[in-house]
């Protein structure tokens, strides 16, 4: 009997928290469900967005991290899927916050795509059947 998987939640190791979070909350506009903050330090929060969800967790222990975040290996190659009713209506709300953001673009395998890096270097990317 194969094994019955219902879902997938990634997970991104992050730099900044605080930072990450309310990035995905307040540009997003992901809802925090849960959080782990013992001491006052943000170790891991898992975020949801209608029926996705993400987590993030810490990189570093407050007292590792180092002033500037290390250069970025391997996120070039990391992104996350989203689907997405109207990528176009997504578009329009994001481009509010996110002023440099590029238009949505249809793929050769007919996706339409509209492509978000964040704070940490991971695609966030919605898309819609074109």
């Amino acid at each position: 009997m194969p094994i019955q998987a219902t879902s997938a939640v990634a997970l991104f190791q992050v730099y900044d928290m605080r930072k990450s979070v309310a990035w995905y909350c307040d540009t997003l506009g992901f809802d925090l469900l849960q959080k782990h903050e013992p001491d006052g330090h943000l170790y891991w929060a898992l975020l949801k967005l209608g029926d996705a969800k993400v987590m993030l967790n810490s990189r570093f222990e407050d007292d590792q991290r180092p002033a500037q975040p290390p250069p970025q290996t391997g996120h070039s190659d990391v992104a996350i899927y989203f689907s997405c009713a109207n990528v176009d209506q997504a578009y329009e709300i994001l481009r509010q916050k996110i002023p440099s953001l590029k238009p949505p673009k249809v793929t050769y395998y007919r996706m339409k795509q509209l492509t978000i890096t964040d704070p940490d270097g991971f695609d966030i990317c919605f898309q819609q059947p074109a």
